[in-house]
Parts: structure tokens; sequence; C-alpha cells
């Protein structure tokens, strides 16, 4: 366990401090996740910030529901790096970390419009229109826009009038079955 390990799991007595490959990575609680990334700034001197980045938090079931939240520092005069990692709920709100490091704020923002992570502070788009409903980037976000717009790519076998129509064409993943989503014809309703 490295040096900075120690010092931030003495400080934040809640956090889980792993060393795997050289690299530092603490598991800490949402309540302390603004606790741990001072003191990694101001004690431990990572004032270098690498990334800032959400997934989902993988269990069954739960997909959209939980996400992890992993942020990488490193201290410029030594290149040694430090994994702070924490998970939030949908209902919860992250504490923001662009005070401490600026080019957190894209990330941020980021991580607010493509996986609906709350944040604190105002979270202006980014990458998408205002009109956007969703977030793209988590799990179960349905891909509607490849079956009601075909791929631009070379089309598959049985979709050009060169070979044969028998075989039975397939949704893209992630698309639920047509019938169970999208537009209603006239006919359908009666």
């Amino acid at each position: 366990m490295s040096a900075a390990s120690a010092e931030l799991a003495a400080l934040v007595p809640d956090a889980v401090v792993k060393t795997a490959f050289g690299q530092s990575t603490a598991h800490v609680p949402l309540d302390q996740w603004s606790t741990a990334a001072r003191f990694a700034h101001d004690d431990l001197g990572c004032l270098a910030f690498d990334w800032l980045g959400v997934e989902d938090a993988g269990r069954p079931g739960a997909s959209g529901v939980r996400h992890a939240v992993l942020l990488h520092v490193l201290r410029p005069d030594t290149g040694n790096g430090l994994l702070l990692r924490t998970e939030l709920g949908a209902d919860e709100v992250l504490p923001s970390v662009a005070g401490l490091w600026a080019g957190a704020a894209w990330h941020e923002r980021e991580a607010a419009e493509m996986f609906g992570v709350e944040l604190t502070g105002p979270t202006p788009h980014l990458l998408l229109p205002d009109a956007f409903a969703g977030h793209p980037l988590r799990k179960d976000f349905v891909l509607a826009a490849r079956v009601v717009r075909p791929w631009p790519g070379s089309l598959e076998p049985g979709e050009d009038s060169t070979s044969s129509p028998s075989r039975r064409r397939t949704l893209p993943p992630g698309v639920p079955d047509p019938s169970t989503w999208g537009p209603r014809h006239e006919e359908d309703q009666r």
C-alpha cells in the first residue's frame, strides 16, 4: 500500500483503500467524496486532474439505478496517481470537484447530461440539444434511432435485392421489440 493511500485511509475512516498494479484506489462513501477529494488536492499534492468518469454500477436488474463515479488525479512531481471511487443512487446528488480541479467541470457536465447524474450547481447542456430526452450512455437507454434510421454502413445479407430474402432481419442490440414502443398507426389503435 502506498503512503498516499495510507494517509487517505487515515483521514477518511470509511474508505476502503486498495493498491493494485501500482495504482491506489480509494472507495469512499458519497458523504465523504468532497473530503477525500480535498485531502487528495491539498494534503497529498494531487494538483493535476486526469479524468472523471461515470459508469452503471452493473448490478443485475438495477441498470440506470446506481452509478459508480471515478476520479483520477496525479501528483505532478512524482507522477503517482490516486483513483477515488464512490457510488450514488438515482436520487442522490454528487458534490462537484470542479472547485479543486477546473478541468473536472467538463467531465461533470458530461456525466450529468449523458448519465443523468445530479450535481451540485448548474449543469448546462454540453453535447446534446436542450430538447433531447434521456441519457444516452446509460444501459437502460433505448437505441431507437438505429431502427428508425438505417445504419449508414454496408447492408446485411438479405437487405439488398441481390441476395435471397429468406434471412430474418434482427434488431440492433439494446432495441426492444417494435410492437412494444414507438408511434402507433391508426389501424393499430382500433
